[in-house]
């Protein structure tokens, strides 16, 4: 099917959305035990570890890790919010920046200001959203607003509402710094991660059985495999170990002198969605094929433009000295192959 869909289901009993462009898997959320991104603790500081630069927290699901030790006394209650997921056995990444997000607005605490994404650029436009989000309140407020490309051409009580509920949220939230250990908002699900964060416009399908009717099910059986084809008959390979993520080009029958670039580009092209969808995060290190040195800067350039709009924050590394690419990426989801066990797929 052309354009795109969202469709909301569920994997096993575990909470899901997918989306689909022109008929292909573009991004999975599935949702899991562990504490989700964003949710947002009151937690007690314990003992500084000044070798690490950091300390660790009490919370009620268990110990987290911030990277600040400056002025945080032991066993004083911080607001702290949930970053990504932990690696196992490790603490759960947190910060004191609190962010209130959703569709519309992002509310940014004791950082005042009213910002509009840079998206939008017509000028009528942007005066009509900030009208609507209600500029003089905001700017009168302690926090902080920016107002995402999603209010482009939305409704105007649509945007007010929003931008409201987050302030209030926030209000709510910074009131009930002092107390016990205690989780004081969840984090988003899948559902409404996928309507916050996939707002471009896109027909929903909320049917039962919608994964398995419009070919997502299909779609997430193929992501067992290491192996993701290419065009031009060139494959890559994802393989997750402990200590990194390999990813291996080859060329495929293709035996002509381009070969080498050509699935290069078609692999770095596709690794973003193959990293998005499998949930894989960390050092991240290419083997690519045989190419000439000449080649690199075409190849850096097709790089950054695939990542250029990733979900994930990933820095571009550069190259070792046997020629393969290295990129750091955020753990900002948990792997796919143990959610699938969880959900028993």
């Amino acid at each position: 099917m052309k354009g795109r869909q969202i469709v909301l289901d569920h994997i096993g009993d575990r909470e899901a959305a997918a989306l689909m462009i022109d008929g292909q898997l573009e991004d999975i959320l599935i949702d899991s035990d562990a504490p989700r991104p964003g949710a947002i603790y009151r937690a007690i500081a314990q003992r500084p570890m000044k070798g690490q630069g950091g300390l660790f927290l009490d919370t009620p699901d268990g110990t987290a890790y911030l990277r600040q030790i400056k002025g945080i006394a032991p066993g004083q209650a911080l607001l702290v919010q949930v970053t990504g997921y932990a690696e196992p056995g490790k603490a759960i990444p947190v910060t004191t920046r609190l962010l209130f997000k959703s569709r519309y607005a992002i509310v940014t605490p004791e950082a005042p200001g009213v910002n509009l994404s840079r998206r939008i650029h017509d000028e009528e436009e942007r005066i009509r959203i900030l009208a609507a989000a209600g500029t003089d309140l905001a700017e009168a407020s302690a926090h902080g607003i920016i107002l995402r490309s999603a209010c482009e051409g939305a409704d105007e009580d649509d945007i007010a509402e929003d931008v409201d509920a987050m302030l209030d949220l926030a209000d709510k939230v910074l009131a009930d710094a002092d107390g016990p250990a205690e989780k004081l908002t969840e984090g988003d699900g899948p559902h409404l991660l996928a309507w916050r964060d996939w707002s471009e416009p896109a027909e929903v399908e909320t049917e039962a059985e919608g994964f398995a009717r419009l070919g997502v099910l299909d779609a997430i059986e193929a992501l067992k495999s290491a192996r993701a084809s290419l065009p031009g008959g060139a494959f890559l390979f994802v393989e997750p170990t402990r200590a990194l993520i390999a990813v291996d080009v080859n060329t495929g029958a293709d035996s002509s002198l381009a070969a080498g670039i050509k699935a290069n580009i078609a692999a770095v092209r596709e690794l973003p969605r193959q990293l998005r969808l499998r949930g894989l995060g960390g050092q991240i290190v290419i083997d690519l094929a045989p190419m000439p040195k000449k080649d690199r800067r075409t190849l850096e350039s097709a790089l950054r433009a695939a990542f250029r709009h990733d979900t994930e924050e990933t820095v571009l590394a550069g190259w070792t000295p046997l020629g393969n690419y290295e990129l750091q990426r955020k753990r900002g989801r948990l792997p796919l192959a143990p959610l699938l066990g969880e959900a028993g797929l």
